[in-house]
C-alpha cells in the first residue's frame, strides 16, 4: 500500500519512524457529467474572476477570505514558518480507556506502518504496551495543512490510527429529541427486547451494499444493451397511524419466521397477550418511521357489534341502558308469582280443613236426629206395656 505520509511517532523519548497509510477505501460508484443532447462530457475550467481566463495548477495559490471579501495571499513559505511541532510527528500526549472516545468523534482512519528495520522494536514495544493496558493513546499529527487529533489503537498485530474530530467540532443535539415527555411501558420494553434478541447479531464481514451491486448491474446491462428497467412501487411516506405494540408483536412473528425458529406464528414468549390495550403513551413515540405519527389505537371490546342498518341500536347498544329498572321489575314480578304459588295450598288446605269441619259437624248432626228418632219410637211401646 501506498504511503501518503511519513514522520515518526514520539512516546516519550522513544522515537518510531513509520509511514502513514490509508485504512480504508470508498467503493462507491462516480458518475460523470454529460450533455444530453450529444453524450459530451461536461468538465469544469478554473477561471479567473478578473481577467476572465482559465488558469493552470501551477498558478494556482492559497488565500483566505476576510468578511469584507478581500483576499490575504498565504504562501507555503508563510505556513513553514509556524511553529507546528506535530508537522512531522505523531506526538502522544496520554493513555486513556477506550469507552471514553466518543465515536461520534472517529474520523478517517490510516494504519500505522514500521519505516525500516530500526523501527521494529520500539513499534513493537508501542504495540504490545497499548495491548496489555487495554488503553489507547490520543495524540496530536498535522496533515495536508492543519493540525488534528489522532486515537492509536492496535488492529490484530498493526498500530491503527483514527483521527478524531476536536471536542468543540462536535454539535450539541439541541432540538434533536421528541419534545414533550413520552413514556414507554414495561410490556413494550419486553417486546422490543424480544425483537432484538430474535434478530440477534450479525457477521460484519458478511454485510453487502446492495445498492452498489444493482448498480454495477444495471451498467454492465446497459452496456450489452439487454437492460429493462422495472416499475418500482414507492410506498407513501409519513403520515401512518402505528399501533406501536402490534407493529411490535408482528415484527417479532417475521424475524423469527425469516431465522426459521419454532413457534413463529405465536405470541412472543413472556409478552403473551401485552398487546390487548395501549397506553398513553404506547403510541406518542416520535421516530417511528420518516414523518410517521405513532398514536395509540383502542381496541373494541369483544361484545360490542356492528350497529344494524337504518339506524336502529344493536343487541349490544340496547343492553347498555340501565338495567336497575329492569331487575327490580322482573324480582318483583317473580316475588308476586312465587307468592301466590305458595297461597294457592294454603287456601286449598285450609279449604280441605273447612270442609272436614263442616263434614264432621253434619254426621254428628244427623246420628243425633236418629238417635231422638229412635227414642220417639221406644217410648210409645213402653207406655202399652205399663198399661196392660
Amino acid at each position: 500500500m501506498r504511503s501518503i505520509w511519513n514522520g515518526a511517532i514520539s512516546f516519550g523519548l522513544v522515537s518510531i519512524p513509520i509511514k502513514l497509510v490509508n485504512a480504508t477505501e470508498s467503493h462507491s460508484i462516480s458518475f460523470r457529467q454529460i450533455h444530453l443532447a450529444d453524450g459530451g462530457r461536461v468538465r469544469y475550467r478554473k477561471v479567473c474572476e478578473l481577467d476572465g481566463e482559465e488558469v493552470s495548477g501551477a498558478e494556482i495559490g492559497k488565500g483566505y477570505e476576510e468578511a469584507d471579501g478581500s483576499i490575504i495571499p498565504i504562501t507555503d513559505d508563510d505556513l513553514a514558518q509556524l511553529p507546528l511541532a506535530t508537522a512531522k510527528t505523531i506526538e502522544i500526549m496520554s493513555f486513556v480507556p477506550a469507552e471514553e472516545i466518543d465515536p461520534l468523534q472517529m474520523d478517517a482512519a490510516y494504519y500505522l506502518a514500521a519505516n525500516g528495520a530500526t523501527a521494529a522494536k520500539p513499534y513493537t514495544l508501542l504495540r504490545e504496551a497499548l495491548k496489555r493496558s487495554r488503553k489507547v493513546a490520543i495524540a496530536k499529527y498535522a496533515l495536508r495543512g492543519r493540525e488534528r487529533l489522532g486515537m492509536l489503537r492496535v488492529v490484530d498485530d498493526v498500530i491503527a490510527m483514527h483521527g478524531l474530530l476536536w471536542p468543540d467540532e462536535i454539535r450539541a443535539p439541541e432540538g434533536v429529541a421528541p419534545e414533550g415527555s413520552v413514556s414507554v411501558r414495561d410490556a413494550e420494553l419486553d417486546l422490543a427486547d424480544a425483537l432484538m434478541a430474535t434478530l440477534g447479531e450479525v457477521e460484519m464481514a458478511s454485510l453487502r451494499d446492495d445498492y452498489r451491486e444493482a448498480v454495477e448491474a444495471m451498467v454492465t446491462a446497459k452496456a450489452g444493451g439487454a437492460f429493462e428497467p422495472s416499475e418500482v412501487t414507492a410506498e407513501p411516506a409519513g403520515g401512518q397511524v402505528i399501533d406501536l405494540m402490534a407493529a411490535l408483536e408482528k415484527s417479532v412473528r417475521a424475524a423469527r419466521a425469516s431465522r426459521g425458529e419454532p413457534g413463529s406464528g405465536a405470541e412472543p414468549e413472556g409478552v403473551a397477550g401485552a398487546g390487548s390495550g395501549t397506553g398513553t403513551g404506547a403510541g406518542t413515540s416520535a421516530g417511528a418511521g420518516a414523518g410517521a405519527e405513532v398514536t395509540p389505537i383502542r381496541r373494541k371490546a369483544a361484545a360490542a357489534s356492528p350497529k344494524a342498518v337504518g339506524g336502529k341500536k344493536s343487541t349490544a347498544a340496547s343492553a347498555k341502558k340501565p338495567a336497575s329498572a329492569a331487575t327490580k321489575k322482573t324480582t318483583a314480578t317473580t316475588a308476586a308469582k312465587a307468592g301466590k304459588s305458595a297461597a294457592k295450598p294454603t287456601a286449598a288446605k285450609s279449604a280441605a280443613v273447612k270442609s272436614s269441619a263442616v263434614k264432621s259437624t253434619s254426621a254428628k248432626s244427623a246420628a243425633a236426629a236418629k238417635k231422638t228418632a229412635t227414642a220417639k219410637k221406644a217410648a210409645p211401646t213402653a207406655r202399652k206395656r205399663t198399661s196392660a
